[in-house]
């Protein structure tokens, strides 16, 4: 009787101790799939655009994370350029194309020619009363140079964005950002927002 109580009681412990292993093994695999998860969310949030928040032109905080799943239009603009009339194909274009998860989001700079030289109260008014703007806009920033917005960092440096480098050549070059937050096409400032190019971009 002794003999058998004895061996019952190994049996138990090597029960036990067998699955302890197996709990120690699932927990061992599990781990490292949801570190590799993790990372790999991490990763992509990191090369796309939805990571920043800016202020608009009213001083307001804008987050792009607020536009996942549309494609987006990031153009950098100036109110006393010679391309500055294209406000109002800009302007058209997000009236045509608003309801397809399309948006345009314009950043003032002053960057080339000292074309923008005036405060967000300043560019707001001249928008609205030339072009009626209404597109989201935001508060004037710096699109090269060393004093870049960490944005325009991001949409012009390969190591950030995951793309290509680029730079700013002018007012109103054109980024084209897919519906993942993730640069696809790098438009020139003297293309037309009306583009064919661009036009298929937003209907594909």
């Amino acid at each position: 009787m002794k003999l058998i109580v004895k061996s019952l009681a190994v049996c138990a412990l090597l029960l036990v101790s067998c699955n302890e292993g197996k709990k120690q093994e699932v927990e061992t695999t599990t781990k490292p799939v949801k570190e590799m998860a993790k990372q790999t969310n991490d990763a992509t949030q990191n090369t796309s655009i939805y990571q920043f928040k800016v202020n608009d032109i009213e001083g307001n905080s804008f987050d792009f994370n607020s536009l996942k799943g549309k494609k987006v239009m990031i153009v950098n603009t100036a109110s006393e350029c010679g391309l500055t009339p294209q406000y109002e194909l800009l302007e058209k274009l997000y009236k045509d194309y608003k309801d397809q998860n399309f948006v345009i989001v314009g950043f003032p700079a002053n960057n080339f020619g000292a074309q923008e030289p005036g405060t967000n109260v300043q560019i707001a008014a001249f928008c609205q009363k030339n072009y009626g703007v209404t597109f989201p806009m935001m508060s004037k920033i710096s699109v090269k140079g060393d004093d870049i917005a960490p944005v325009y960092s991001f949409l012009t440096e390969k190591s950030k964005n995951g793309v290509e480098d680029s730079e700013v050549k002018w007012n109103f070059q054109k980024y084209l950002i897919g519906t993942d937050g993730k640069v696809e096409k790098v438009i020139a400032p003297t293309t037309l927002p009306n583009d064919e190019e661009i036009i298929t971009w937003i209907k594909a």
